[in-house]
C-alpha cells in the first residue's frame, strides 16, 4: 500500500534557497568536455572591459548534457512559435560591400 506522502516514481521535489532563486546573470558561456563530463562556464563580460568572472560553474554527464541540449531545443522552438524568431547577430549577412569602394 502506498502512502499519500510518497513521491511518484520518477517525479522529484526540487527545492531552492532564496540565494540560488535570485540567479545569475550570464552573456558568455565556456564549454569544455572531458570523455566522463561536460563543464560549462557561465560568464558576465562587461562590455569594454578586458577581463570577465564566471558567475557559475556546472559540471554534468554527457547524457545530461544531450538531454540539456535537448530541452533547450525545444523551449527555443516553443518561444519563436509564441514571440518570434531569435535573431543572432553572426547569423545576419553583410548588406553591401564590406570594404569602400575608390571609383577611379
Amino acid at each position: 500500500m502506498s502512502n499519500n506522502n510518497e513521491q511518484k516514481q520518477g517525479q522529484v521535489q526540487v527545492n531552492m534557497t532564496p540565494e540560488i532563486e535570485k540567479g545569475v546573470y550570464s552573456n558568455l558561456t565556456i564549454m569544455g568536455f572531458t570523455p566522463t563530463e561536460f563543464i560549462m562556464d557561465f560568464v558576465f563580460h562587461h562590455p569594454g572591459m578586458p577581463r570577465a568572472n564566471v558567475q557559475s560553474r556546472v559540471v554534468m554527464s554527457p547524457a545530461h548534457a544531450k538531454r540539456l541540449m535537448r530541452l533547450l531545443e525545444q523551449n527555443i522552438s516553443n518561444y519563436e512559435k509564441n514571440i518570434g524568431p531569435i535573431n543572432l547577430t553572426e547569423d545576419i549577412k553583410p548588406q553591401g560591400p564590406i570594404a569602400p569602394f575608390k571609383l577611379n
